[in-house]
């Protein structure tokens, strides 16, 4: 069974987390959810979510996925916590799966992942401008590599679409996804 880390700061985009969260556990993926603090996370909407572990006692778990939900302040949080971009270079470097939606793909830049890839995030929160050496794009979600992007809130459910595809085929993204009775 593939493993996900979903980092939860304070300040994180709820529809981004929840959405993620539920359909890799439809998915049959064990997700941990960890907080970067002890305690409840307060979202960016003030939807209170709990989570199930804490960054650091998650440090040193192998996991197949790591998802950073965005929001702000929450990316924010993310890209402040020398933790994450240690954890999220790690990842990389192991060649398994770092993705990021919304304001926190530029969690990604920071920590040097997004250099010589193609990637989306919510507009005006990424630039070419001050990460040069990225392709920024328009798309809903885009894989490079090991890395995978999303706009935003109105694309989370195609992003977690996407990170179940990658994790277990095409075959249980369909059968997640039929379940879910989305619009054509």
């Amino acid at each position: 069974m593939p493993r996900a880390l979903i980092l939860l700061a304070q300040g994180c985009e709820e529809l981004e987390a929840v959405t993620v969260i539920d359909l890799l556990r439809r998915a049959a993926v064990e997700v941990v959810t960890a907080g970067l603090a002890d305690g409840a996370v307060t979202a960016s909407r003030g939807t209170v979510l709990v989570p199930d572990s804490t960054l650091e006692a998650e440090q040193g778990q192998t996991f197949d996925l790591v998802v950073l939900p965005g929001g702000l302040p929450g990316a924010r949080h993310l890209e402040e916590d020398q933790r994450v971009l240690a954890l999220l270079r790690r990842q990389a470097a192991a060649g398994r799966l770092v993705a990021a939606i919304c304001a926190a793909p530029k969690v990604l830049a920071v920590a040097g992942l997004l250099d010589g890839k193609r990637a989306t995030a919510y507009p005006g929160s990424l630039s070419v401008a001050e990460f040069p050496q990225l392709t920024l794009v328009a798309d809903p979600v885009v894989v490079d590599g090991s890395i995978v992007t999303s706009r935003g809130p109105g694309t989370a459910m195609d992003f977690a679409l996407c990170l179940i595809e990658l994790l277990m085929g095409e075959g249980r993204r369909r059968d997640v996804a039929s379940q879910l009775v989305r619009a054509p």
